[in-house]
This record gives C-alpha cells, structure tokens and sequence, in this order.
C-alpha cells in the first residue's frame, strides 16, 4: 500500500509545487511507491502553473515542474493523506483550524525530517530575488531526504 503525502503551503505555485516535484523525483530514485501531491491553504491561483522562477531553478537541478497546477486543501485530503506536510506555521496552524480532530495526527512540519538545515521552516521566496528560490530547493531536498530515509525504514 502506498504512503500518501501532500505538501502545502500558501498558493501552491512555489514552496509545495517544489516540494512534491523534488520529493516526487527523489522517492523514485529511492524505489519508494508513494502517491505525492500538493496543494494551498488559500485560493489565490487555482489552476496557475507553479510560479516561473521556481520551475526555472527546479530544472536547473533536474526537477520538472510543469504539469503541476495550484489547488486548494479540501476536506478530502484530511482522510487521504497519511502526512499532510506544512511549509511553514502560518500554514500549518490554516491547516490545524480546517482539520477534523481524527486526522490532526497527520500533521506536520515538512522541514522536521529536514537533517542538514538549520530552519525549522521552508521560507517563502516569493517577494525575494533568484537566492531564495535556491534556498528554498537546498531546504526541500533536506528534508525530502529525511522523509524518504523515515519511509524506508
């Protein structure tokens, strides 16, 4: 039986979007047989393809991007998902308020399987300049490599 994650963060047009395409490739990588998906606690872009810097530095180290389209959390994904990983506490609090009490167990920070990086948070590269977007893809590998090392176990 697959393990099922979902990454969230605001929009879902650049810390989860990165988040399931690095963690997506590196779980293949490893072998693991995991269903990815990711999503925004606000409505801001549903349907947006992922925000273009963060495609043009995800490709740069290998990640593609493209198909992937914001949506909102739902419901749904309360029940669907075995971890439901928040980018940061401003998300994961959205996600506490919106969870039914059965599934609060769910939910997490993505960056606590994170073992090389320092932030207990994924920052938001949005407003910033091209050194946050590779900030944000050191971080997510981090942590993508904790998550997959704790499945495999």
């Amino acid at each position: 039986m697959k393990t099922a994650i979902l990454f969230v963060c605001m929009g879902n047009i650049c810390r989860s979007p990165t988040a399931e395409g690095v963690f997506r490739t590196r779980a293949a990588r490893a072998g693991l047989a995991v269903d990815i998906d990711s999503a925004g606690t606000h409505a801001y872009h549903i349907g947006d393809a992922p925000d273009a810097r963060s495609q043009r530095h995800a490709a740069l180290r290998g990640y593609d991007l493209s198909a992937q389209r914001a949506r909102q959390v739902t419901g749904n994904d309360f029940a669907r998902f075995d971890h439901v990983l928040a980018m940061d506490e401003d998300n994961l609090e959205a996600l506490r308020r919106a969870c039914p009490p059965a599934h609060r167990h769910k939910l997490g920070l993505f960056m606590q399987y994170a073992t090389r990086s320092g932030s207990p948070i994924v920052p938001d590269p949005y407003y910033g300049g091209s050194d946050g977007f590779d900030r944000v893809l050191d971080y997510i590998e981090d942590a993508s490599d904790g998550l997959i090392a704790r499945l495999a176990a």
